[in-house]
């Protein structure tokens, strides 16, 4: 069952992919990643956590341009499944794209001030 869900899981991510970035028209969805996809064991809904680099305000726009193409995803989404139901989809925000270059950007810092720590120690 857990290997079932889980391949249910890489088809509709797969799939809502393709959906957004070649269907959808809105121009609140900017550059978003679907990052995981999690399936309740009864069907009935799946988790969609997407990605996406930009403000809280993008961010929240984007969140309103998915949840109103909810109907749309869903029925995209059923004509490319092959499941008898297709699950209710939940989106929702993933923050660790943004953690993560956040995170670059402090190493890269640190880096960059390791070596002028390191250039004036030659100097001196």
């Amino acid at each position: 069952m857990a290997d079932r869900l889980g391949r249910l899981a890489e088809e509709i991510k797969r799939e809502l992919s393709s959906i957004i970035a070649k269907d959808m028209k809105d121009p609140r969805l900017g550059m978003i990643s679907i990052t995981d996809v999690n399936v309740s064991r009864d069907l009935s809904w799946a988790k969609v956590y997407y990605s996406q680099l930009g403000s809280e305000d993008e961010r929240q726009q984007t969140l309103e341009g998915l949840n109103r193409a909810r109907g749309f995803v869903r029925t995209e989404l059923a004509k490319r499944l092959r499941v008898r139901h297709t699950p209710e989809i939940i989106f929702q925000f993933d923050p660790s794209l943004e953690r993560g270059a956040k995170m670059d950007a402090l190493f890269r810092s640190l880096h960059t001030a390791k070596e002028d720590g390191d250039q004036h120690e030659g100097n001196e």
